[in-house]
């Protein structure tokens, strides 16, 4: 096979595909030691079964004296061979969401970068790089900055990528700079379902951690926030929310037998720096002491307490890499002045690469964790760090007089993978969630090492908006991180309320593994329970179909086209049970659209059962292979098809 990286590279002594500069010297795939002073060393790991393979570079100066300079690293290098080269993807959140692309190799390169600290915003590290008559599926795991590129050059394409982009540094006796991981799963033909599901399954049985420390699976969830059920003002986060408020919400959906997987407190739930509240304001953070005039006593606690008693677990939102009132932190907290750097825009960063910065954090963390009675750690970043990166760098240069440039991200992104390893060990020792909640802005931080450790719940924070945002989305987000969740609202800007339960065209958008859900049930005396409780179960019928193999049967539409159909489906090719969901967009004016089954099989029959109409009836494999009519008579309506093979 024309494959760059097999699984025979998880075999000693197989000369991996990076390449580094130490000295003035160009080294490819070199493990050892370097003038008795920098040991260059590889983690390395394969799946067989899915052909599959990945790899991380580690340099550490095992000397007593400076190394030479380090630099120009690439944690992959190679040519890729085949014919007809093609790249597939998608970009990132804030800006791109997630929008689709395909690009010929045939003359120019392409190229992606990231350089604000936050690896999914606006681009997406995730690589679907077909070649001759297979693909090669690629991502890089690394929570700074990256840079990729895919030459045409004679025979294939030639890649190379960056982690830690533009890193030149010498390294001190006993330190380790890393590079990010690299992952790569090869696929036969060159149809995209051939590779999405492939990677899919991988991603399930590899990548995806476990429930928690009994090694369970995680299954598709649903959670709620009690926020917007206050009556009280709540900019975003869980601002409003209070020791007086939480129990009738949780009486409202006791008595209606909803019973969420997880209660979703938010930001705000703390403290101000100096003391007081934070209000209806969730920006000074630092202190992760629960706010005294919302949550007095022990009675965040006691809330969660009642929700453990129905079966219900909590999620805490954290930002363990920002600061404010600094002088405050000193004073009340015990946070050393030392850790905090501002930034020209005042946002403040913490150094979590310290080694006491890192201890003063985790341990205010696991402390409230263990005090409040937390399942789930759901941690957020809103800031760009990269700059405070490049001034610390040349603090550590002034220091010491030699080349330093790159050192802070490394050290920085080494602590914050630690940070969640060591929050994870807590839990998996306590009985908790062993898998965190990755938020970044949204979807700023879901690089495949990230991915390991946790997934966003909310993919991203303008899926809290309309559901041709969500559509749009999906079509290129369930490609590549399978288990994740969205919004379930349909509004146009994601801090109105979802006053109503989601109908029957949003709920059937909304169909992920995890279900978001946020609506006043007590303070709406007329809120619609019914409505509410028939979105649930729509989900529940669903739900172990989610995290199956995904086709995408339409082309893909932007969040602001609303002209087409998004027709996407779910197939468990174990039983043969798959969903087909078809939305006639807003302003679509074609009343039907014919979709092929990749996922059918031409000698088997299939039942097909429209949930609308209770229609139910028989179709050939082949005939879902030709293409099956679709029709909807208005637009914004949907259909849900539930199709068995017969056996």
């Amino acid at each position: 096979m024309n494959i760059f990286f097999s699984i025979l590279a998880s075999l000693a002594g197989t000369v991996l595909p990076f390449q580094f500069t130490y000295d003035g010297k160009v080294y490819e795939g070199f493990e050892g030691i370097i003038d008795g002073t920098v040991k260059v060393s590889t983690e390395r790991r394969s799946d067989p079964e899915f052909d599959e393979s990945e790899y991380t570079v580690w340099f550490e100066n095992i000397g007593d004296t400076p190394s030479a300079v380090l630099e120009d690293i690439y944690a992959l290098k190679t040519v890729i061979g085949g014919s007809r080269p093609m790249l597939r993807g998608c970009l990132g959140d804030i800006d791109t969401f997630y929008e689709q692309y395909c690009h010929p190799l045939d003359s120019a390169a392409v190229r992606f970068e990231s350089l604000t600290g936050r690896a999914t915003h606006k681009v997406f590290p995730y690589f679907d790089l077909v070649h001759g008559n297979g693909g090669t599926r690629l991502a890089l795991g690394w929570a700074g900055t990256w840079r990729i590129s895919f030459t045409p050059v004679t025979g294939g394409v030639e890649v190379k990528a960056a982690t830690n982009v533009g890193f030149r540094s010498v390294l001190m006796p006993g330190e380790k700079v890393r590079t990010g991981l690299v992952v790569a799963l090869d696929y036969k033909g060159r149809e995209e379902h051939a590779g999405v599901n492939k990677w899919r399954t991988w991603y399930m049985k590899d990548i995806l951690p476990k429930a928690d420390s009994t090694g369970a699976d995680i299954k598709p969830f649903w959670t709620f926030n009690f926020a917007q059920d206050t009556g009280r003002p709540n900019c975003d986060g869980s601002t409003s929310e209070t020791y007086y408020t939480w129990q009738r919400t949780l009486e409202a959906l006791q008595s209606h037998n909803l019973i969420p997987d997880f209660r979703w407190i938010d930001a705000g739930w703390y403290c101000n720096p100096d003391g007081r509240t934070s209000g209806d304001s969730w920006w000074m953070v630092g202190s992760w002491t629960p706010d005294e005039e919302k949550w007095p006593g022990n009675t965040l606690r006691k809330s969660n307490d009642a929700c453990h008693r129905l079966g219900m677990k909590t999620l805490l939102w954290f930002e363990p890499e920002r600061v404010t009132m600094v002088d405050e932190l000193v004073r009340n907290f015990g946070y050393d002045r030392s850790w905090a750097s501002r930034s020209d825009m005042g946002w403040i960063t913490s150094d979590i690469g310290n080694p006491d910065c890192f201890k003063w954090t985790l341990d205010r963390i696991i402390g409230v964790m263990d005090s409040c009675g937390i399942d789930l750690y759901r941690e957020d970043n809103n800031i760009d760090h990269c700059e405070k990166w490049a001034f610390l760098d040349s603090r550590l240069q002034s220091a010491c007089g030699l080349p330093r440039t790159g050192m802070t991200e490394n050290r920085l992104i080494q602590a914050h993978y630690e940070l969640w390893d060591r929050i994870l060990e807590y839990c998996r020792r306590t009985g908790k969630c062993t898998f965190l909640d990755s938020c970044a802005s949204g979807g700023g931080r879901n690089d495949i090492e990230a991915m390991k450790r946790g997934f966003p719940i909310l993919r991203s924070d303008y899926d809290r908006t309309t559901v041709d945002m969500r559509l749009s989305q999906s079509s290129g987000f369930c490609k590549w991180i399978p288990f994740h969740g969205a919004s379930t609202k349909d509004v146009g800007d994601m801090l109105i309320k979802m006053v109503t339960p989601p109908d029957t065209y949003v709920t059937r958008a909304s169909l992920l593994p995890v279900m978001n859900y946020n609506a006043p049930v007590s303070q709406n005396p007329c809120f619609d329970f019914e409505g509410m409780s028939g979105s649930i179960e729509l989900w529940n019928s669903c739900k172990h179909l989610l995290t199956k193999d995904f086709y995408q049967l339409s082309e893909w539409h932007s969040p602001t086209d609303t002209e087409g159909w998004t027709v996407l489906a779910y197939n468990d090719p174990s039983t043969g049970e798959s969903i087909l969901t078809a939305f006639r967009q807003e302003r679509c004016m074609e009343d039907s659209y014919t979709v092929s089954l990749p996922f059918a099989k031409a000698g088997r029959s299939y039942e097909i059962r429209d949930d609308d109409s209770g229609r139910v009836w028989q179709v050939s494999g082949k005939a879902l292979q030709r293409g099956i009519r679709l029709s909807l008579g208005q637009a914004r309506s949907s259909l849900l098809w539930r199709i068995n093979e017969l056996r």
